[in-house]
């Protein structure tokens, strides 16, 4: 039986910590967690190792709310994250997912390699490619913003 998974590089023009930083911080995750569309109005994160994360997205305008939620295996500031992922929906839990997302440093630059197993199906992989590529570009957006900020409190 073949195994289906996913692993998505990205590089941002972010510091590493920074990075880790909107990863791990509810408030940060919560500007750029989800699908194109989506808002993420509950964000709670207990940022240790058998921690506890979870999410709620909505959709405005179509309605469509969805939970994930996981628990943290792996904490390794600020090099690697690893954790369970899985959807709720209607009361009940999908099976567990692994994610293991690490961001490695080139001069000030993140290169952020995220992977993602198993999924049921070559249709729920899908799925999943097309999220995470669209959080993904708003999380880009999102660290933009924050390296500006941060560079005007540095200026001050």
């Amino acid at each position: 039986m073949t195994v289906l998974d996913l692993t998505l590089t990205r590089m941002f023009d972010a510091p590493r910590a920074l990075v880790f930083e909107v990863w791990t911080e509810p408030e940060h995750l919560a500007r750029w967690w989800g699908p194109t569309g989506f808002t993420t109005p509950s964000c709670e994160i207990d940022l240790v190792e058998g921690g506890r994360w979870r999410t709620r997205i909505h959709n405005a305008t179509n309605g469509l709310r969805l939970r994930s939620s996981g628990v943290y295996q792996e904490i390794r500031r600020p090099e690697q994250l690893v954790f369970t992922f899985a959807w709720e929906i209607a009361g009940s839990r999908a099976p567990d997912m692994l994610v293991t997302v690490t961001f490695a440093d080139f001069d000030g630059r993140t290169e952020m390699t995220f992977h993602q197993t198993p999924f049921d199906s070559i249709a729920q992989q899908n799925d999943h490619i097309d999220g995470w590529i669209q959080c993904f570009a708003d999380l880009a957006a999102y660290l933009t913003e924050r390296v500006a900020a941060v560079t005007r409190e540095e200026r001050r």
